[in-house]
């Protein structure tokens, strides 16, 4: 991780991940994360009670820091902090460097997450890799072996285009993202979900694909977010992923503020 300090001298970090639906956090001390908790967005009301709680437990030297894509749920969280902990919260983009190289244009517009989940998985394979967030929406993004944010691409997630589906037709259900367990959808439902997953599924071989064309050479596949399982349940068993990572984003929280240390 670039931090070179005696495990016992390795501060603890409660990481916080701000996103469009929920507020996840947990303890990370290097490369041990604890069980995330998750707070649903509108349903923050015991978010302080429970940073307070985990905070407790927490040995010092401690601090507080979050990733975010979501102004309002950030303002929660704030609040939350200082009113439970007495702490502020050390936000990446403005009180913390981006955790990660890149070569864009106008690194700050990118979704501080992405660059997150992008950081730990390539300190996780210590080479050019494809990161696969699926969440609220899906980002696929590639870093390069040296290490350096190379960009990517966004799509619906899994329950957004399920949803929209519903929304703008007649009589499409609305349907719950599931893994099919079938290859002909035998009812309007199977067929959504069959849909919405194989979409998933290609897009994600398809740009990998492209990057690896781009690169010249096949990158390492490794997944992130609450629908992941959902695209691949068995990466050691898939020829394109190489591991799906429930807790990448935390542990790129928590680099962000290592990578303070070491400047």
């Amino acid at each position: 991780m670039g931090y070179n300090a005696a495990m016992d001298d390795i501060p603890n970090v409660l990481a916080c991940d701000v996103g469009n639906s929920a507020v996840r956090f947990a303890h990370v001390k290097g490369e041990t994360v604890g069980p995330p908790r998750r707070f649903r967005v509108g349903e923050l009301g015991g978010l302080g009670a429970a940073l307070g709680e985990l905070w407790t437990q927490i040995p010092a030297p401690k601090r507080l820091v979050a990733a975010s894509v979501n102004p309002a749920a950030l303002k929660a969280l704030e609040a939350a902090a200082a009113e439970a902990l007495g702490q502020e919260v050390l936000l990446i983009g403005r009180d913390l460097p981006l955790p990660i190289e890149t070569r864009l244009p106008d690194p700050e517009s990118i979704g501080v997450d992405r660059l997150c989940a992008a950081v730990a998985a390539y300190d996780r394979l210590g080479q050019a890799c494809v990161v696969a967030d699926f969440g609220t929406a899906i980002t696929i993004d590639c870093v390069g072996a040296d290490g350096v944010f190379l960009g990517g691409a966004i799509l619906p997630g899994l329950g957004m285009s399920a949803d929209s589906l519903h929304d703008h037709t007649a009589q499409l259900p609305r349907v719950e993202p599931a893994r099919p367990g079938w290859v002909f959808g035998r009812s309007t439902r199977e067929a959504i979900v069959g849909g919405i997953i194989a979409a998933a599924r290609g897009a994600l071989r398809e740009l990998a694909e492209a990057y690896a064309t781009e690169l010249g050479r096949w990158p390492l596949v490794i997944l992130t977010g609450g629908d992941a399982a959902l695209v691949c349940e068995h990466p050691g068993d898939s020829e394109l992923v190489q591991a799906v990572v429930p807790d990448l984003v935390l542990r790129g929280v928590a680099m962000a503020y290592y990578g303070t240390l070491v400047r």
